[in-house]
């Protein structure tokens, strides 16, 4: 009889299966041993973790491929004892940290959604050699390192040269009278590579596509004759820049020519391949028989993911009239009930605006089609509102005064079916504000698409002890269908349950607070509350809240040394744009404060603070399970969704929040009684708009206020250099647009809740439980099923698919 397996065996059994579909492990354990031997390591005595990276690495994809293409494997019968550790070898792999913030991983959830909900859907995306920055923390400042995330090869891409196609630049547009042509450009190649999207054990294998930029071979030979060689080649690099570097700017725009290129690689690269597989017969067939393109809409639905990719509606022009020659109205046709575009931000500053001039320039061809766009566009408008001039104005594409400017987000607004934003608050923001124009004048074509977060990733394998807890009351079929989370309502009264669902969040807590320790030399109280803000350092997000909060905190210990504080270990974490000054001077006063709190023997360990460096994927899942508090602290109206508040939810962390984001529909799921709630809602915010903001008023007013302003400003956390936050001293006081100090003493009202509930671990435990089983609706399975029913027209399935080495 088979030994039993411990709990451990058990959580990690939960886990492996959960990433591939993977019923028979010892497969994998033959075709790892195939791997290694192959990995030009004959002695598996002297293989290096790496080497064991990657012959798990390219063991799981084999298994994938199977799957990916359908084609039966072949398996040598060895079956080797792996003395391995698994973290271990993950911590060897790279992040693809390909995306900023929260709207890349909000892509990767939904890759994952698509390939579990068998759609058959394909992400497109940018390789680039250099992804978002690695962030290092020197003397409490940042320091940025570059990414070079493929200097070991990633094992999970395949290339795929022969589907590259050209992408052109610059040149000049000829009107013929057999149509229009764009000539004399410059020819950059995007080279395809792809990576397996696998589904939840229904044997589906979705594709990511992303593109390489490289230089066509014949690239100014002319040169070569005159002595230019050398030049030559150097230029080539020119070329491939392109998919150099990822421009790190989280919710900020910034026009730069480089950055106008790549969003013009990605769309051109994609629309050829979107219209090559249209056309081609059956799969692998580069044989064209589909013509007709006006039946396009009914094969293919592209979503715009924010403005980035916007240049898809006019180069869709392009191809219908310029390369398959039909009119304007049937190209505009199919391109619009082609297209539909999510906004994921309403800050004046994060929407893009190209200069006219660049266009000119980069994009002469595209240029024009959106001039023509906009004529139609706006003799509609004005047909609708006779002589009414400043609605044209405000509605057209193109911003006039000063320099001429394309206003992306019209541009995928008009040229779009569908439009949405990512939460419930958001999308009425958008439709009252921000689009309020557009939304008068088509309402039908505005929606709301709240955001989710892939269970398998953010619980499953990131939380396997939750994960197990959880399916032990009510089965493992919530990973596939998450509004199951339901049914553990019945067991909020469950002492057993409670313990469980405590002992899990304490052993999580344990194993981090050892990793905090070796990585900052600080000693952690594990009993004490894990309060965590992790995301992209913002000043609508307002990081400086909470460290006044820290300060406040501080204070009060520091004058009744004697009374039982909750203990609080506080950690902040994320980057700051490299030319964002104001929030690199947050995270240098975070660091600060952490040197005066955790060296202070009075304070001891019942408050530390700790800046939590280069937060990233494979950081958040360590951080998240062991979080006792979420702080989702924005200024209502500024935050379209977020995610990381869903993630720390479903991980059992309570929320302190203003009605902000999806933040307003996680109280409606688990009771607003369930969160921890403060702060000016939208309507607030406005009246205060009207009215005036004056930072003084409560400066003057609130004497803990008035006390941790003057410390910052006085160099009591920077006694080096006394005017060190003079900069965010001044931006509170006169020109703080996310009224930091509005919020300021509800917060800590707020806070002071937190810590008395933390003391009463029953009622804290009962409280995140009815919070996990409020989760259901955070799936993004259930944000992808409503994309695919109400935006792109397509049925998802639960249907499993044969595997390879099935009979079909």
């Amino acid at each position: 009889m088979s030994k039993p397996l411990t709990d451990q065996e058990k959580r990690k059994q939960i886990s492996v299966r959960g990433l591939a579909g993977v019923e028979n492990v010892a497969d994998l354990k033959t075709n790892f041993n195939r791997h290694l031997h192959f990995t030009l390591v004959k002695d598996r005595n002297v293989a290096t973790k790496r080497d064991y990276y990657f012959a798990l690495a390219h063991t799981v994809r084999d298994h994938l491929v199977g799957r990916w293409i359908r084609t039966q494997q072949h398996y040598y019968e060895k079956d080797p004892k792996l003395g391995l550790d698994m973290e271990e070898l993950q911590d060897i792999e790279e992040d693809a940290g390909l995306g900023n913030g929260g709207l890349g991983r909000l892509a990767a959830c939904f890759l994952d959604s698509m390939a579990t909900l068998g759609l058959a859907a394909y992400g497109y995306g940018i390789r680039y050699e250099f992804g978002i920055f690695n962030q290092k923390i020197a003397n409490g400042w940042q320091v940025e390192e570059a990414d070079d995330w493929l200097r070991y090869g990633n094992p999970w891409e395949k290339a795929r040269p022969e589907y590259m196609r050209p992408v052109h630049f610059y040149g000049r547009v000829e009107h013929n009278p057999d149509g229009v042509k764009w000539v004399d450009t410059q020819v950059v190649l995007a080279l395809p590579y792809d990576t397996p999207v696998p589904g939840y054990r229904n044997n589906i294998v979705n594709t990511m596509r992303l593109w390489s930029a490289k230089a066509p071979c014949e690239f100014h030979l002319k040169d070569f004759n005159v002595g230019g060689y050398i030049q030559a080649v150097l230029d080539k690099n020119l070329a491939e820049n392109i998919s150099r570097v990822l421009y790190p700017n989280d919710n900020f725009f910034e026009g730069k020519e480089l950055r106008l290129k790549q969003e013009y690689f990605v769309v051109a690269a994609t629309l050829q391949d979107i219209i090559r597989r249209f056309k081609a017969s059956k799969f692998g067939s580069t044989e064209v028989v589909r013509m007709d393109l006006t039946t396009l809409p009914d094969k293919v639905a592209i979503q715009l993911n924010d403005t980035h990719p916007a240049m898809a509606i006019p180069e869709l022009m392009r191809i219908l009239m310029d390369d398959e020659k039909l009119t304007w109205d049937m190209a505009w046709d199919i391109t619009v009930r082609t297209c539909a575009y999510t906004n994921h931000t309403v800050l004046p500053e994060a929407l893009e605006r190209w200069p006219v001039d660049l266009f000119q320039n980069l994009l002469p061809r595209h240029l024009e089609i959106i001039y023509e766009i906009n004529r139609r566009h706006l003799e509609r408008i004005s047909a609708l509102y006779p002589g009414d001039h400043d609605r044209l104005r405000r509605m057209s594409l193109i911003e006039e005064g000063g320099q001429k400017k394309i206003n992306m987000a019209h541009l995928c607004i008009v040229g779009s079916h569908a439009v949405n934003g990512v939460a419930q608050i958001h999308s009425d923001i958008i439709k009252d504000t921000v689009f309020k124009d557009f939304y008068d004048v088509d309402p039908d074509k505005f929606q709301n698409k709240t955001n989710g977060i892939t269970p398998r990733r953010w619980l499953v394998m990131c939380n396997p002890g939750l994960a197990e807890v959880i399916a032990e009351r009510i089965g493992e079929d919530y990973i596939r269908d998450l509004s199951q989370l339901k049914n553990l309502l019945k067991f909020v009264d469950d002492d057993a349950f409670i313990r469980d669902i405590a002992k899990v969040k304490q052993e999580n807590k344990m194993k981090f607070a050892v990793q905090l320790e070796e990585q900052y030399k600080v000693k952690i109280n594990p009993n004490s509350m894990f309060d965590v803000q992790v995301k992209r350092i913002h000043e609508y997000k307002r990081q400086l809240l909470n460290c006044l909060h820290i300060i406040t905190l501080y204070n009060r210990i520091k004058k009744e040394p004697n009374k039982p504080w909750t203990p609080r270990t506080i950690m902040i974490g994320g980057k700051a744009a490299p030319g964002y000054h104001t929030a690199k001077m947050i995270i240098k006063l975070v660091t600060a404060i952490g040197e005066v709190v955790n060296n202070d023997s009075v304070v001891g360990d019942r408050l530390k603070v700790i800046f939590l460096e280069n937060y990233r994927v494979t950081l958040a899942e360590k951080v998240i399970p062991a979080a006792d508090l979420s702080e989702q602290i924005s200024t209502a109206g500024t935050e379209a969704s977020g995610t990381g508040n869903m993630k720390f939810m479903l991980n059992g962390a309570l929320t302190i929040g203003t009605m902000d984001g999806a933040n307003v529909e996680m109280a409606e799921e688990a009771g607003e009684e369930n969160l921890f709630i403060f702060g000016m809602r939208v309507k607030d915010v406005e009246a205060l708009d009207k009215k005036g903001y004056d930072a003084m008023e409560y400066y003057n007013r609130i004497p803990e206020l008035k006390q941790v302003i003057d410390q910052i400003s006085s160099g009591f956390f920077s006694p080096g250099q006394p005017d060190q936050f003079k900069d965010i001293v001044k931006m509170l006081m006169q020109h703080d647009r996310f009224k930091v100090f509005a919020d300021y003493e509800d917060y800590i009202k707020c806070q002071d809740k937190v810590s008395a509930l933390y003391k009463n671990t029953k009622e804290w435990t009962k409280m995140v439980i009815h919070n996990i089983a409020g989760c259901g609706k955070f799936s993004s399975d259930r944000t992808i099923a409503q994309y695919a029913r109400e935006i792109w027209g397509m049925e998802p399935s639960l249907e499993k698919i044969a595997a390879p080495d099935d009979p079909r």
